[in-house]
């Protein structure tokens, strides 16, 4: 998606966030109304000069629950867990630490090594609640309002039949990353085009790429339709199943210095799909019957994203250039929030048949996207496929968000392995009510 490389380590990401674009509902979207309306929540605002996205919670703030994110682990948080520990031990992770004043490289793996032997070892709700809070430090966002409230949408990892070859059926291309794009040789941000004369100048919009045939002869793979290719430039990553019967996986490896603007959106602000009717479903059956109305407001999009081919072990990849994880794996912001760590959502989830549950469950930051910009914005990993597209699309929750930090005085004890009663199992117990699926 980032939706993708460290956003960038120069590997594959999983992520640019789908439902960022496609379920990106009510940013900015304008009711069709007469009347003057209150304006929206502004979940993009961005931090102010020196503001953290960070505060300690002190002994008079209210706690999260612990002991339900406990209940709702599953199976796979161990693997989400081992994946950030992968990206910690490799030398490169040291360059993001330290955090400002958060965190350091060494108190974040140490905190990660802390809570797996704590929720392989712990017997119950009781017993963990209480040695988590003694052993963390705990940190909520400020959210966009300053008052911990963060919108949490979702994203997946999709599947495409394609072609190698521009072939009939097959006429939409998704791009190879260009020798002239220049992006920042740590985090992956765009930068610009380098020009033949060394200066530096924006890339060319989206509708400029394609009408001057910028990229011809770079093309990776072609699509059965303009609104696909689109859907895997917003998602980062996709699992392509060609036509001569062979699979191949492409993932992100860079973006135009342009603004990004969502398809969702700008199909509500022109009247096309309600704003509470809208879905990627929605989209896609408006785009079947008017495919040249939805290319004309993708092209209003002026971020264009570039792919690499890769190796499938390692798909889909998020940010940290490690596998993500469904429902354990967060996208976030990723210049204001620490990334690969520990970190708890509070939220409500979308699920199948209409339904709504709760969903307060640990998980890993892991991702960051191209629209996931700010405190007040995050995208959770649905996974791969149709039934998790489904989930990434309707996901559109209010919530907030904590980050755990094992206290100082008890990191050097995780790093060195120096503590008393053995290492922990490698994974949980067989028994103890563990939850196999979210």
């Amino acid at each position: 998606m980032s939706r993708t490389t460290s956003r960038r380590l120069r590997a594959p990401r999983a992520l640019l966030c789908l439902s960022t674009a496609l379920a990106l509902l009510a940013l900015g979207g304008c009711r069709q109304q007469k009347v003057e309306e209150e304006p929206g929540p502004d979940y993009a605002r961005p931090l102010g000069p020196g503001e953290s996205a960070l505060r300690k919670l002190g002994p008079g703030d209210p706690l999260p629950d612990i002991g339900a994110a406990f209940s709702q682990r599953d199976v796979l948080l161990l693997d989400a867990v081992d994946q950030s520990l992968s990206w910690f031990e490799a030398p490169s992770s040291r360059q993001f630490y330290p955090f400002e004043d958060i965190c350091t490289h060494e108190q974040s793996k140490a905190s990660l090594l802390a809570f797996r032997e704590l929720i392989v070892s712990s017997s119950d709700r009781a017993s963990f609640e209480r040695e988590f809070l003694r052993l963390f430090d705990i940190y909520q966002t400020v959210g966009y309002n300053r008052k911990g409230v963060v919108l949490f949408t979702g994203y997946y990892s999709p599947e495409f039949t394609a072609s190698r070859h521009r072939a009939p059926g097959f006429d939409y291309p998704i791009y190879r990353r260009p020798a002239d794009l220049v992006t920042h040789p740590v985090t992956g941000e765009p930068q610009g085009r380098r020009m033949p004369d060394g200066s530096l100048a924006r890339y060319p919009s989206r509708a400029e790429i394609e009408d001057s045939r910028l990229l011809e002869g770079t093309e990776l793979a072609w699509l059965p339709s303009y609104l696909d290719a689109y859907i895997i430039q917003v998602n980062g990553s996709a699992k392509l199943r060609l036509t001569d019967g062979s699979v191949i996986y492409v993932g992100y490896n860079g973006k135009t210095d342009r603004d990004y603007v969502g398809l969702g959106k700008l199909m509500v602000e022109a009247g096309l799909i309600e704003e509470s009717k809208l879905s990627l479903p929605a989209i896609r059956a408006y785009a079947q019957k008017n495919p040249e109305r939805v290319r004309e407001l993708i092209r209003k999009n002026e971020s264009f994203v570039f792919f690499a081919e890769y190796d499938g072990s390692n798909w889909p990849a998020g940010s940290l250039g490690r596998k993500v994880t469904e429902k354990s794996t967060l996208a976030t912001d990723k210049k204001i929030y620490p990334r690969g760590n520990l970190v708890m959502v509070d939220t409500t989830i979308a699920s199948f048949g209409d339904r709504r549950e709760s969903f307060r469950r640990f998980m890993l930051d892991q991702d960051t996207g191209g629209a996931i910009k700010a405190p007040g914005r995050a995208d959770i990993y649905m996974g791969i496929g149709p039934a998790a597209e489904l989930l990434a699309g309707r996901q559109y929750n209010e919530g907030t968000l904590y980050y755990f930090f094992l206290k100082p005085e008890y990191i050097d004890q995780y790093l060195s392995g120096s503590r008393g009663g053995g290492a922990a199992p490698a994974r949980f117990p067989a028994s103890g009510g563990l939850r196999s699926t979210m």
